[in-house]
């Protein structure tokens, strides 16, 4: 059941359930299609003040080696120093620095993105999506929101030519976040 509690109800500290949050990502593969996956290890916490949504805060940190895109080839290239050196760099993080109400139900979340040894500031766009009380007693939140980011900005650069022009894997990668969050008492 979808409760309307008043966002000063939602201040408080929330933990991500894994189980119920997806990160994603979407990527240009040969110019003609997309390629989706996700990573599947991630933690993540947040402090949201309904009062000050400015005084709200999140942190994620997501392990690289979980990157999963339904092709096992693929993924084990993906770890490598070509695209995200797994074993180099286990983490990609976010800390963010500052949050901005864009409208009633929507938030602009900047902060720094930590991919292999770059850091960079990006700005999600969130959609507060409602929250339930669910039958175990706990709080949740949802959030949605996405951002696109290039690669090559954060040392992710291997390509390949493709034979009648362009290249092999598109530069612009659309990060996703379906998020549910648990309130922490």
């Amino acid at each position: 059941m979808t409760t309307s509690p008043t966002l000063a109800d939602l201040t408080g500290d929330y933990v991500l359930d894994p189980a119920h949050t997806r990160i994603g990502f979407v990527a240009r593969h040969a110019m003609v299609t997309k390629v989706r996956g996700a990573f599947h290890s991630f933690e993540g916490t947040a402090h949201l003040d309904g009062a000050d949504p400015a005084s709200s805060t999140a942190q994620v940190v997501i392990k690289t080696e979980s990157i999963d895109t339904g092709v096992e080839q693929r993924d084990q290239h993906l770890r490598t120093n070509d695209f995200l050196d797994a074993p180099a760099y286990p983490d990609i993080t976010f800390r963010s620095t500052s949050v901005e109400p864009v409208s009633e139900t929507e938030y602009r979340v900047t902060g720094d993105l930590t991919v292999k040894d770059t850091t960079r500031p990006v700005s999600i766009d969130f959609e507060y999506t409602g929250t339930a009380m669910d039958p175990f007693g706990n709080r949740r939140v949802g959030l949605e929101g996405q951002v696109t980011i290039s690669r090559q900005e954060f040392g992710v650069t291997w390509n390949a030519a493709l034979e009648g022009g362009g290249v092999l894997v598109g530069d612009k990668v659309v990060l996703e976040f379906d998020i549910s969050a648990i309130k922490q008492d």
